[in-house]
């Protein structure tokens, strides 16, 4: 498992389905450098149980990224085609119909063991051929990733585990603040609570005062 944070994103240039039914080649997000942060997730595979959840919620919460002036993209190790079936496919049917924000497709798993979340790693037969032993899968990993590349926060989890969207948002809100402050954010910070000064004086200030 990689970690990413305070590194460069991996770049990748790959095929993806936007707006929900139009696929796309090249998609990559240098599209977002000095322009806007991205929340880039990675999910095991379209048709499944948790997965839909998860992306449902997050379209659910895209205006409260979009008024962040941030980027929602999600990966998974399906066909293009496969990401175009789901998002034509009704909510009462299992599908994600409705969700708008990209979704890449990694078949060749690239992207995925990139970002350090395959579930599952390449390794030589006895007669040299390459195999591939586990899942061919993403685990459900997370980056935020601000608008010069750069990892600020990731997080995994592993397959039957969905993730907090409004976390998600704090982290943002977190980031976002600092940048625009220089004050750091504390144990549980939300967006409108004290932060405080990266000193020890403002350690003391802020803990004096809870």
């Amino acid at each position: 498992m990689s970690i990413l944070v305070g590194k460069k994103a991996p770049h990748f240039k790959a095929t993806a389905v936007v707006n929900g039914a139009t696929i796309v080649n090249d998609f990559s997000l240098d599209q977002f450098l000095g322009k806007k942060d991205v929340v880039f997730f990675f999910y095991p595979a379209d048709f499944t149980f948790v997965c839909p959840t998860e992306l449902i919620a997050f379209q659910e919460k895209l205006a409260e990224f979009e008024k962040r002036n941030v980027a929602v993209v999600a990966c998974s190790t399906d066909q293009e085609f496969s990401h175009w079936k789901w998002l034509q496919t009704p909510k009462k049917e299992g599908g994600i119909q409705g969700v708008t924000y990209p979704l890449v497709a990694d078949p060749a798993n690239s992207i995925t063991e990139n970002f350090g979340v395959l579930a599952g790693t390449y390794g030589y037969t006895d007669d040299g051929d390459v195999t591939f032993v586990g899942s061919a899968q993403a685990y459900r990993g997370l980056f935020l990733i601000d608008k010069e590349g750069v990892v600020q926060h990731q997080v995994v989890n592993n397959m039957p585990l969905g993730r907090s969207v409004d976390e998600v948002i704090r982290m943002v809100d977190a980031l976002q603040f600092f940048r625009e402050n220089g004050e750091v954010c504390p144990a549980d910070w939300h967006k409108g609570d004290k932060a405080m000064k990266a000193t020890q004086e403002g350690v003391a200030s802020y803990l004096s005062h809870k």
